[in-house]
């Protein structure tokens, strides 16, 4: 199942930490994977909508009565405790990642999936001082990206010194260096796209036409690559 797939990827960024919260958690799947598999000690799963926690709730009913994980329903990180040690935000634009971080705190490790304008996410996490350590896109049906970000000496050990230039903040760091064919099929897709505006426009367009360049120059790239 698509469902299964993006579940099992986002779970396969998280480190082992002591304190966790899946932020906007949905089902809960991600707070299931780190308490069944010892990765945490104890758990916070969050969602603004009181019926889509309710369904994390009933997933996670044991660990909830074993005092392993609570409940809150809240808006971005207003119930998270400020001490929480790693943190998933998965599912929500990057413009609202970025305003839940900015509004909030900023914990040690940070798990995010924007669904657009990861840009603006990557801008945010070097400027707030964590090392991008992971920052890729998969398919899933369509097109996600996934970073994890991580704060201090360690974090920037695990990031081993990558430099983001304006072409990192654009597509990501390891879809440059290191691409996938999932990277590869997202660079045809954007192409596609763009042409069909450059044709609807009828006209040119210098900002469609420095986006196409730019895609095709980063495509050409990606396929020597792989």
């Amino acid at each position: 199942m698509r469902r299964e797939k993006r579940i099992r990827i986002l779970c396969g960024e998280l480190l082992p930490c002591g304190t966790f919260a899946d932020v906007g958690c949905d089902h809960g799947y991600c707070t299931r994977y780190m308490l069944e598999n010892g990765l945490c000690t104890q758990a916070v799963f969050s969602d603004i909508s009181a019926a889509s926690l309710a369904k994390a709730e009933r997933l996670l009913q044991e660990h909830v009565r074993a005092g392993r994980a609570r409940a809150v329903c809240c808006a971005g990180l207003s119930g998270i405790p400020a001490d929480t040690e790693e943190v998933l935000i998965a599912g929500m634009g990057g413009d609202e990642i970025a305003d839940i971080l900015e509004a909030g705190f900023l914990p040690p490790v940070l798990v995010l999936q924007p669904m657009r304008n990861a840009r603006r996410v990557r801008g945010f996490l070097l400027a707030h001082g964590y090392a991008i350590a992971r920052d890729y896109t998969f398919r899933d049906g369509k097109f996600y990206d996934v970073l994890r970000a991580e704060r201090g000496t360690a974090g920037a050990a695990r990031a081993g010194g990558r430099a983001y230039g304006a072409r990192e903040l654009a597509f990501g760091y390891d879809n440059l260096h290191a691409p996938s064919s999932d990277f590869a099929a997202w660079l045809a897709e954007e192409i596609q796209k763009c042409g069909r505006r450059i044709a609807a426009a009828g006209k040119e367009v210098s900002a469609l036409g420095e986006r196409m360049a730019l895609l095709r120059e980063v495509q050409d790239e990606t396929l020597r690559r792989l």
